[in-house]
């Protein structure tokens, strides 16, 4: 799934008006821990001009995969969240959208490029599943963030 839509589900499942910023970035937090920082080493070091698109699996640095890894796990998702759940109760809810990331990807990630290791370092159980550019995906995201956000206008949250 991409960046953008992850963040979204943060916000429109479980962003309010006192954390309303953190449910965007949370929803967003696996990425952003694992492609976010590829990325910004990209800026910074890669020297021959940087290249939008897709990499090949080949141009992708070792550490990205560690990375993704660890912030695609509901095992370390949840270590945080009972970590914030100690410090205060309701930022705890806006990290929820941390793990509903995970099992997103978990689904429409294809076994070919970053399968989601849900269980790691636990297990290295992955899943082929339906990548999300499959046009029948797409629709349904784009259709089940409509839905979600209009809720949240009628019920004015």
């Amino acid at each position: 799934m991409d960046t953008i839509s992850h963040a979204l589900y943060g916000k429109g499942l479980f962003g309010y008006k006192k954390y309303s910023w953190a449910s965007f970035v949370f929803g967003a937090i696996p990425d952003l821990a694992s492609f976010g920082v590829y990325f910004i080493f990209q800026l910074m070091f890669h020297t021959e001009g940087f290249e939008f698109g897709r990499p090949t699996v080949e141009e992708i640095p070792f550490w990205v995969y560690r990375l993704y890894d660890i912030s695609h796990s509901l095992i370390t998702a949840s270590i945080f969240i009972a970590v914030g759940y100690a410090i205060n109760k309701d930022f705890a809810w806006v990290m929820l959208g941390w793990p509903v990331h995970i099992i997103v990807d978990f689904f429409t990630h294809s076994i070919d490029f970053f399968p989601t290791p849900i269980f790691w370092p636990v297990s290295d159980f992955r899943f082929d599943g339906i990548p999300w550019a499959n046009p029948y995906i797409l629709a349904a995201n784009l259709l089940l963030l409509f839905l979600i956000f209009m809720k949240r206008w009628r019920t004015k949250t």
